[in-house]
């Protein structure tokens, strides 16, 4: 979301500065920002299809891919049914402007009964609390933090993301505003992030205890009368529930297991009721732990109960000009759970959660045979060899696969296992408009920019390769499908939802000659004409359009967030759903948690400002200076365990070790330690030279495939228990 200026000399970029003019970003940019032109250039980068034989790859060309893909996917089908063919979506995905408009083509079209996703590593908790309180999975509200008093900060470290489920720009700007301006930041984490080093406090949680702490905290503000609704009275269920199921959720009875003083907790929620603009914020790492989902929910619920939530300096609900597929999400649950449970994996007995099972449940239903077990694969822009739990295992089976088709521009280690690779553009390639990221911004905007680089001839866009890889699945030739069909096909049921005619809409397209070629420029016009600043093809003077924005290269401002909760709340009775049963049908394995006796060392995650998990390793700018995989330990711990700085340290936890140099840092809670994820480009056969000199050790060997919280499947990679011990030399 971040404009760019980008210059260009003989086809090569030569700069990338931030765009000064830009209305959203005002010239704000990161270091990966600066690397689009690396990434492009990149020699490792796939321009070709790539088709394996045996051993051997050799390039393609894009007809005999296709063929190739149908010749894989055909036998595995007829013998096995469409059952036995599955995705892995990454995280790029959402980046892509192709991507991210079709990704539900190969879904929904080929028949493939579910999908695996990095979501399931990520936010899941926080899709399955906003889906049962307010009726839809994405509809997930944000701190508005340029306007804010007091900001609480759980599991998130902005100074490092950017903002995570938080678009916000300059967020670290922002940050320091607050206290600039008499305001105050609290930011709570088992280490001291670079954002809590710019903080007026740091409270040092034990992992994995969030939701105990905001327990605590909404039974202070129930027993000392501090409940207000504000601006969300009238649009709430289950207050007087709420209270009963907290009332023996003291700050004494937390204390012990969460790090944090009683008299702490009580006054930061005093501090939290007392301040008319105030809101916490809640992100990864209060999803991707053990209570994860408890956590999400109680981070909503002390706002809604301080009078934070629909209000400005509170959470707000963002309104993104462009609506996407994130809106088509399932309606809101009453008792019943018809998006929970409706079946549950073959292996484990996973029970699915909003369409989804955890990532790490992938490799035992490919190793494990029998009926229904998975036989071909696609993988679109991810690595879950490098990113999910069990990766290890999942490397081991992915050779097993009769089918393995990767939609991916680099050879990384998922995708050295693929028979066939189908590279799409570079970032530089193909235009760009943010379609998923408005819907987590702290206010409304729109910003379009075309193509620096024309793609070379011949190459299909990846919306196109998604069409076919879908046809192929019901039996078509994937070389010989006619893909505008399909698209046109698309375009008409998203116009028919916003009650417009797509073939009437088409022909008008095709008579002004604009957009006539299909593809995601013309759904990017549907869905900027059809959203809440459109013109509604001419019903609204001057609302947006496509070539508005084309006429403002450097973006448009469309205002701060403002209250919307009653147009937002799509649950039955159009109210607040405090209380969800599936989520608080957890508390009692939360209760259990304070009684068990504490591990005496757990593992913890950390994101990294020059990696954007494990896809931007093999940019040199980005890999430069010393080695960043380590393993921060607080020097108490060292001590006691015999680890000296610089030297290695075997970590084993019940799925795996693994040996990684030590660094010694005292911004961390003594008895945990910490890891980057992302790393471990030391697989034979990635094609990633930059990425494979800086290798790294791949975290996710010591995540137990079976560690989730429950409500959600979302994989637990912080606070896992583990050993630490001096291991042999690195040298």
């Amino acid at each position: 979301m971040c404009g760019l200026d980008i210059f260009v000399e003989r086809d090569q970029v030569v700069l990338i500065k931030p765009d000064r003019l830009d209305a959203w970003s005002r010239g704000h940019i990161c270091a990966k920002g600066t690397t689009l032109g690396a990434m492009h250039h990149d020699p490792d980068r796939l321009r070709v299809p790539m088709i394996r034989e045996g051993e051997d790859w050799r390039e393609a060309s894009w007809p005999e891919a296709f063929r190739r893909c149908s010749e894989l996917l055909n036998p595995v089908i007829a013998e096995h049914g469409i059952e036995a063919v599955t995705a892995y979506l990454g995280n790029p995905l959402a980046h892509s402007f192709s991507l991210s408009r079709y990704a539900g083509m190969l879904i929904g079209m080929s028949g493939i009964p579910m999908v695996y996703s990095s979501g399931t590593i990520d936010q899941w908790p926080k899709n399955v609390s906003s889906h049962l309180m307010y009726g839809g999975m994405w509809k997930i509200p944000v701190p508005d933090i340029p306007r804010t008093d007091m900001l609480v900060v759980m599991g998130a470290n902005p100074a490092v993301s950017k903002g995570s489920l938080l678009s916000c720009p300059d967020v670290m700007g922002e940050i320091t505003a607050i206290r600039k301006r008499g305001g105050k930041v609290v930011v709570i984490d088992p280490r001291r992030t670079a954002t809590a080093a710019k903080a007026d406090e740091w409270l040092a949680i034990t992992p994995g205890t969030d939701a105990a702490f905001l327990a605590a905290v909404c039974q202070v503000i129930f027993a000392e009368n501090l409940v207000r609704l504000g601006a969300a009275a009238g649009f709430v269920n289950g207050l007087d529930e709420l209270r009963d199921l907290l009332a023996d959720w003291t700050p004494e009875r937390v204390e012990a297991v969460t790090g944090i003083a009683a008299d702490r907790i009580r006054t930061l929620a005093r501090e939290l009721a007392a301040t008319e603009r105030a809101v916490v914020y809640g992100r990864i790492g209060t999803c991707n732990q053990e209570f994860g989902t408890l956590a999400s929910w109680l981070v909503d619920v002390v706002n809604i109960i301080t009078g934070h939530m629909d209000v400005e300096g509170g959470l707000l609900f963002p309104k993104p000009s462009a609506w996407s597929f994130t809106e088509l999400s399932m309606p809101g649950l009453e008792q019943g759970a018809p998006n929970f449970g409706r079946w549950k994996t073959r292996v484990r007995g996973a029970p699915e959660i909003l369409g989804h099972v955890p990532v790490s449940c992938l490799a035992e239903e490919v190793a494990t045979p029998g009926e229904g077990q998975i036989r071909a694969l696609f993988t679109v822009a991810g690595n879950p060899v490098l990113s999910a739990p069990g990766g290890e295992l999942l490397d081991q089976a992915l050779p097993a696969l009769d089918c393995m088709i990767s939609v991916d521009n680099w050879m990384n280690e998922t995708t050295r296992h693929a028979h066939v690779i189908l590279p799409g553009l570079s970032a530089l390639e193909q235009p760009h408009h943010d379609d998923l990221v408005w819907n987590f911004a702290v206010g409304s905007g729109a910003n379009y920019s075309p193509a620096v680089f024309p793609p070379e001839g011949g190459r299909p866009e990846e919306w196109e390769i998604l069409i076919r890889l879908a046809c192929a699945c019901q039996g078509q030739a994937a070389d010989e499908v006619d893909v505008s069909v399909f698209d046109n096909a698309l375009f008409d049921v998203m116009a028919s939802i916003k009650g417009f005619d797509g073939a009437a809409l088409r022909a008008q397209y095709e008579q002004q000659g604009r957009f006539s070629a299909g593809g995601p420029q013309r759904l990017l016009d549907l869905t900027l004409r059809t959203g809440p600043f459109g013109d509604r093809y001419g019903e609204v003077a001057g609302g947006l359009s496509l070539d508005v924005l084309l006429a403002n290269p450097h973006g448009i401002d469309l205002g701060a967030n403002v209250p919307r909760l009653a147009e937002v709340l799509t649950v039955p009775d159009g109210k607040i759903v405090l209380t969800p049963p599936h989520i608080t049908a957890d508390l009692p394995r939360l209760l259990a948690r304070l009684d068990r006796p504490a591990d005496d060392l757990v593992l913890v995650n950390r994101r990294q400002l020059r990696s954007n998990n494990s896809w931007m390793h093999n940019v040199p700018a980005l890999m430069t200076g010393s080695n960043r995989c380590t393993l921060q330990v607080h020097p108490d711990d060292a001590t006691r365990l015999g680890l000296v700085e610089g030297e290695p340290a075997t970590v084993t936890s019940e799925s795996g070790s693994l040996t990684v140099p030590v660094e010694l840092d005292s911004g961390i809670r003594p008895g945990v330690v910490c890891l980057p994820h992302g790393w471990g480009h030391d697989r034979p056969g990635a094609r990633t030279a930059v990425a494979s000199a800086h290798p790294g050790v791949n975290s996710n060997i010591l995540s137990p495939p079976g560690f989730v919280d429950v409500p959600s499947g979302n994989a637990a990679v912080n606070g896992i228990p583990v050993t630490v011990s001096p291991g042999a030399s690195l040298r």
